[in-house]
């Protein structure tokens, strides 16, 4: 007789990750966790508003995410701006855990959805309709003058600014183990293209498309002949050794550490793409005219 074999079936489970502050984001997180609960989906929101959701839905069992990098989950949604976008993937990175945004910020670039336009949102994790895209990240890896060494990460940007005013920093730029040029500067920012439209476009970078595997260079208001945004190779290794001044290293705004002459950074392409998840065919370029309002009509229309 032949052995039966037992089908072990493993129950579905969606992050949601909520704005810190805004009550809208909370009322959405909450009509989400229903709409899931219906079709036998749990949901796991970050211990620090576990109260929070549970009092809001008492007759629903919600759980708390785990820390980064252990996630096990089929989805984290995030519901709130790039900013919320860029503290979930601190979460989602390592697991590799598609991202789906959902905009109650200003911009949004990172977001897949309006608030308004989140109808069919649990129709659409229920049946798995959405794709998931790849995106280019970087690793930070810094070695201060005493030998002691910090690592980070960075969706968007590494950004290095000078911490105080009083004078410029001086930084030798080596990419591929060959100096490239020598700034007094401000700073330099490493981004990503999909920070391209971050910080990096506000200090005069160009936009990247993001499916172009690129990392982009840019100096902060570099006291030099040669001080234009550059687009490098994806596996482009940059250092950025520090001469003069003290700096503080940002990675997306949000990690920070301070160094003083004789650091080096280097920035190399992170070994994890990020992953987002699109729920529909929307090209870069129609996003991009919808963010920055582009006046495709021309200014005379």
């Amino acid at each position: 007789m032949e052995e039966a074999r037992l089908l072990i079936v493993t129950k579905r489970r969606v992050g949601l990750w909520l704005h810190p502050s805004r009550p809208e984001a909370v009322e959405a997180a909450v009509a989400m966790a229903k709409g899931l609960a219906a079709h036998d989906i749990d949901s796991l929101v970050p211990a620090d508003r576990l109260d929070e959701m549970q009092a809001a839905l008492p007759d629903l069992v919600v759980e708390a995410l785990p820390g980064p990098g252990e996630l096990d989950i089929d989805l984290l949604i995030v519901f709130g701006g790039d900013g919320t976008i860029l503290t979930a993937a601190e979460w989602a990175l390592p697991t590799r855990t598609p991202l789906l945004g959902v905009n109650m910020g200003h911009v949004g670039f990172l977001a897949e959805l309006e608030a308004a336009e989140t109808t069919d949102l649990v129709e659409r994790v229920v049946e798995k309709r959405y794709q998931v895209e790849e995106r280019v990240t970087i690793a930070i890896d810094v070695e201060d003058e005493k030998g002691e060494s910090w690592h980070s990460f960075a969706i968007n940007e590494m950004s290095m600014e000078k911490a105080g005013r009083s004078k410029m920093i001086d930084v030798l730029v080596s990419v591929d183990q060959r100096p490239l040029s020598r700034w007094a500067c401000d700073g330099v920012l490493v981004s990503t293209p999909t920070g391209s439209t971050a910080y990096a476009f506000s200090a005069g970078g160009p936009v990247i498309w993001p499916d172009v595997e690129a990392i982009e260079l840019v100096p902060l208001l570099a006291h030099a002949l040669f001080a234009k945004p550059l687009v490098l190779s994806p596996d482009s290794v940059i250092e950025l050794a520090l001469i003069d001044g003290a700096v503080t290293i940002w990675c997306d705004g949000r990690r920070q550490v301070a160094i003083s002459a004789g650091s080096i950074t280097k920035v190399t392409r992170h070994a994890t793409n990020l992953r987002l998840a699109r729920l529909m065919e929307q090209p870069f370029t129609t996003r991009l005219v919808k963010k920055f309002q582009l006046p495709v009509d021309g200014w005379r229309r």
